[in-house]
């Protein structure tokens, strides 16, 4: 050994023991640091609104005036209200058909995206340009395509004999178009996510195929769909949660309307609440809009659960 080495070992010695010598470190007293900024947030944000919000659906309140506890009767009195249950039906009618067409849509776009073929970028970015814009100016641009005489809808319509048709002012209709603005905006966001499973999908499966004889139908069937399954499952789950909360494109281009047409939860809740000031009322609609969202859930859950999702 060294003389400086020596030395350094006499003077360690001599030294007094650091603080907590041997001792681990407790790392405990310094978590309420960080957990207590976190803790009072989610409080704030999450639970206190959400524990309001069934305090105030067992009272009758409105704004302006008191509050008085009267327990389930506002559940009771929207069991039997008629308008509330069209909005729920008209609710998962939209759901499913906003639903289901983006996914069928976006599915197949992204399947002619992938393949190779002459300005295949450039559409690509064409077709995704719908998703950048907001809902609302989404909304006052098919408004006014809509409107009966002024649109360019039926403008185009009478270009190839068609007769001009309500859009938006037909209850037979509203809907249905309604879905339209919806498909057409959020279908690229289907088709990227699909988009992105397809460019990291094997490629041994599809050369056994081809071996085997195999047409483009049967892979498709037994081979690519299976294993986009997952993407497909991000896809639905986004788009029903984005479905089921849709409110801007119904209220700016129809709200609501013609009549009760298109009334969705959400615009029921919106006119209890902002139009005729029962905020209990429309606190107990809350409540039961987030159960039928917890048994959504749980429905995706067990599809899930049964298809053997792993991603």
């Amino acid at each position: 050994m060294s003389d400086s080495s020596a030395g350094a070992a006499l003077a360690a010695k001599h030294l007094p023991p650091a603080a907590g010598a041997g001792k681990p470190y407790d790392f405990s007293r310094k978590y309420w640091v960080f957990a207590v900024p976190a803790t009072v947030i989610i409080l704030a944000v999450i639970v206190f609104p959400w524990v309001f919000t069934v305090f105030m659906s067992v009272q009758d309140w409105k704004i302006g005036g008191g509050t008085e506890f009267v327990g389930l009767e506002n559940f009771r009195t929207l069991a039997q209200d008629q308008r509330f249950r069209d909005s729920l039906w008209i609710t998962l009618w939209f759901t499913v058909l906003a639903v289901v067409a983006p996914i069928v849509l976006g599915t197949f776009a992204a399947l002619v995206f992938h393949r190779e073929f002459p300005f295949r970028g450039i559409l690509r970015t064409v077709f995704v340009m719908p998703m950048m814009a907001t809902p609302v100016a989404v909304s006052l641009v098919w408004k006014m395509m809509f409107h009966p005489q002024l649109g360019v809808l039926n403008y185009l319509l009478s270009l190839v004999g068609i007769p001009p048709s309500a859009w938006v002012f037909s209850p037979d209709t509203v809907i249905p178009t309604l879905v339209m603005v919806e498909v057409w905006h959020w279908t690229p966001l289907v088709m990227l996510i699909v988009l992105g499973g397809l460019a990291g999908l094997p490629k041994e499966p599809y050369e056994s195929a081809v071996i085997d004889g195999a047409n483009e139908w049967h892979m498709f069937r037994f081979i690519t769909l299976p294993l986009l399954w997952p993407y497909i499952m991000i896809a639905l789950v986004i788009r029903t949660i984005d479905a089921l909360k849709v409110f801007d494109i119904i209220f700016v281009i129809s709200e609501g309307g013609p009549g009760t047409a298109s009334e969705t939860l959400n615009i029921f809740l919106y006119l209890q609440a902002f139009q005729f000031y029962k905020i209990g009322y429309a606190s107990a609609v809350v409540v039961i809009f987030f159960f039928i969202i917890v048994m959504l859930s749980l429905l995706l859950l067990y599809v899930r659960q049964k298809s053997k999702w792993n991603a």
